[in-house]
């Protein structure tokens, strides 16, 4: 990696609180010109209160930013990219109801016109083809995966024009091939001057990529190092205190009844285009079955249809012998059915609310959260305090608004619920996603107990590693179909890669795809 050059970004002494909470407490860092830095650390250490500071969002209660020498107060982010400083967000903070044009010119002081917008379009052509990052201008923001989004993130900044780049956890949404692309922009942007700061959980990324690493626990920087001088594993003791298990103990399943049966499933996206095309498989009691895809190849429309958000349009979904297929999303919760959704902050709380309410969104009219209509709080209080208890969520209170909460922190917390509704059937999709690796270790070890518990469980990601530790089997989806099924080794991850990508005849060429658990229907008539 090249040698950084004279500091660009001192941040001193930083101190921010919200009510009890100090997220920061006398934080400090120093960036060089041209530097890719890293920031670790675990859920609510304070990174993103760190990083919205420096780009205007926040103000500080105590400390100074030098940014190229000169004392940096800032009131807004529009000040910010006037100073060149520029933030990918973790949660999107695009319009959905635009375009992605749209969004590009939105905040900007001087009139857009109809022929403005065509050069700006253009340019937005020529930077995706610029920088490898594949965005349509005229797409609207809603009808994109959560993948494409964040392509449009990242690439908005460039448009911008920004001399320190500020990302913060930039691959939690994308695959492993869109995660090499964009490790390779950020040393390409690096070399070209631009100053990066990295955060992410993912330390083999921060290996990779950053050229030195600080790691923030309690909202205090604790232990600062060049990458080449440092490992995984002491990023991980620093960041949580103790050792962390960076591989689970492998443990045997032993499948039992049928609890899901999936036949001849199809399925439409938003657009109303065929998603999920002949979709048939079965998930056991004391099993994890995985599924493994690129981004935007049908599973966010498959786990919508399991829960009934919306229904399938064809096909037969089956719960421990009932069909629910046609049941609404309400009648399905009224089952032994847990889902965690691929994005939380959407699907799975109402921001606005407190953490207590949150707690019961599916059961506020049930024992023991309610008698004849009246809600019976000491029995919410006490679970909300469980579910805080069994995953550290970092909170201000169980009466804070869960949107106070850090991103990876929401996740612990719909995780925590949604297990401890002692399910027969969970649905996971995006288990750890945000998530920072002493909270990924505890989560995980939860859903092996579950399945040690004989629930049947389907998780659905894009980080291959967490297929890999978790599941008992991993079937692959490519354009809405399924592809292969494979066994959680790490010695077919070029086999798994393939038909990812649908590379089929060349995968079953590698290796023995495993043949007659899945099927996939004949055609796309019946969607």
């Amino acid at each position: 990696m090249p040698d950084p050059g004279a500091p660009i970004l001192r941040m001193e002494n930083i101190s921010k609180r919200f009510g009890r909470v100090a997220a920061n407490a006398a934080a400090s860092i120093e960036v060089s010109e041209g530097e890719i830095f890293a920031l670790v650390g675990e859920n609510g250490a304070g990174k993103s209160v760190l990083m919205k500071i420096l780009c205007g969002i926040l103000k500080p209660d105590a400390g100074r930013i030098m940014f190229k020498g000169q004392p940096l107060k800032l009131g807004s982010p529009v000040e910010a990219i006037r100073h060149r400083i520029g933030m990918v967000h973790q949660h999107f903070m695009l319009v959905p109801n635009l375009s992605v044009a749209e969004n590009y010119v939105l905040g900007q002081r001087s009139r857009i016109r109809l022929g403005r917008m065509a050069e700006v379009s253009a340019r937005i052509v020529e930077l995706s083809r610029r920088y490898g990052l594949e965005v349509k201008p005229d797409a609207f923001v809603r009808d994109l995966s959560v993948g494409e989004r964040q392509r449009v993130e990242i690439l908005r900044i460039l448009y911008q024009g920004v001399d320190l780049l500020i990302l913060d956890e930039p691959t939690a949404v994308l695959t492993p091939g869109e995660t090499d692309r964009l490790l390779k922009l950020l040393r390409e942007l690096a070399r070209d001057g631009t100053t990066i700061i990295f955060i992410s959980h993912k330390l083999d990324e921060v290996m990779r990529v950053s050229d030195r690493v600080s790691v923030m626990r309690d909202g205090k920087v604790v232990f600062t190092a060049p990458t080449d001088k440092t490992d995984p594993r002491e990023l991980a003791h620093q960041m949580v205190g103790r050792d962390v298990l960076t591989e689970l103990p492998a443990r045997a399943a032993t499948p039992g009844r049928v609890a899901l049966s999936v036949e001849n499933l199809h399925c439409r996206n938003d657009l109303g285009l065929p998603a999920v095309r002949g979709v048939s498989f079965e998930v056991r009691e004391g099993e994890i079955v995985g599924v493994a895809g690129v981004s935007g190849n049908g599973q966010r429309e498959l786990a919508m249809a399991l829960a009934g958000l919306p229904p399938a349009t064809g096909g037969t979904i089956t719960l421990n012998g009932e069909q629910i297929s046609a049941l609404s999303s309400r009648a399905i919760n009224q089952r032994p059915f847990a889902h965690v959704p691929e994005d939380c902050a959407a699907n799975g709380v109402v921001l606005p609310l407190p953490l207590t309410e949150n707690a019961i969104l599916q059961r506020y009219d049930r024992a023991p959260f309610a008698t004849l209509g009246f809600l019976k709080v000491p029995a919410i209080e006490r679970h909300t305090h469980a579910l805080v208890d069994q995953f550290n969520v970092r909170t201000d209170g169980i009466h804070a608004a869960i949107q106070s909460l850090s991103g990876g922190n929401q996740q612990k917390f719909v995780v925590a619920r949604e297990l401890a509704r002692s399910p027969d059937f969970l649905l996971i999709n995006q288990l750890t996603r945000g998530i920072d690796i002493g909270a990924g270790e505890l989560v995980m070890r939860a859903v092996l107990e579950q399945r040690d518990l004989n629930k049947a469980i389907l998780l659905i990601s894009t980080e291959l590693e967490e297929l890999f530790a978790l599941c008992d089997r991993i079937l692959v989806i490519y354009e809405g179909r399924l592809v292969g099924e494979l066994p959680p080794d790490r010695g077919r991850l070029e086999e798994l890669g393939l038909l990812m990508a649908g590379e089929v005849a060349e995968a079953h060429r590698l290796g023995q795809v495993a043949r007659g658990a899945i099927s996939s229907g004949p055609s796309d008539n019946s969607a």
